[in-house]
């Protein structure tokens, strides 16, 4: 009887030892996967830049409006948000430049710009603004829709836009 016991308890202990060393074996294989599968995402951003940073000039820079008074850097402000609108197929109604608003003292600088656009524009919009140089901050958004204000076939948002940026002097 205590040879049976001591056969069973030794059958038991090498059937689990087995199993734990078939699951050792399965999960050896699963990290030995996701390490050629990181080996192969590394090499394929070794060899080619993301494309945002390759082709986007803006990345790089100042991340202040630059300019010789605050003026000149809201101008600089309207001529960024301008050129982002026109990028992306967009058109500039009117825009305005706040150079005494209650931030002013600390050198924030903001723009308050109406346009029209197409839907899939705005978010070209958005991202131009916010993801490259100088820093900008999207401060007020209102869009409103072409059934809003009685052209639902033209197709174009109307957006009202408040980006703020901070002004720092060359001189």
């Amino acid at each position: 009887m205590a040879v049976a016991a001591y056969v069973g308890i030794v059958i038991v202990l090498v059937a689990s030892s087995l199993w734990l060393i078939g699951d050792l074996w399965a999960r050896s294989a699963e990290i030995e996967a996701a390490q050629e599968r990181l080996d192969q995402l590394s090499e394929h951003s070794r060899l080619r830049p993301p494309a945002s940073l390759a082709s986007d000039a803006r990345v790089s820079g100042s991340p202040f409006l630059d300019g010789g008074t605050i003026t000149i850097a809201g101008a600089a402000l309207e001529q960024r948000i301008g050129a982002a609108v026109t990028k992306a197929g967009g058109a500039l109604v009117s825009s305005q430049v706040e150079l005494d608003g209650p931030e002013a003292n600390k050198g924030f600088v903001n723009l308050t710009a109406a346009m029209e656009m197409d839907q899939p524009a705005l978010q070209s919009i958005l991202y131009d603004i916010e993801a490259g140089m100088p820093y900008l901050f999207i401060d007020k958004l209102a869009i409103q829709s072409p059934e809003g204000f009685g052209e639902p076939d033209s197709g174009r948002l109307r957006v009202t836009i408040t980006v703020v940026g901070q002004w720092r002097s060359t001189e």
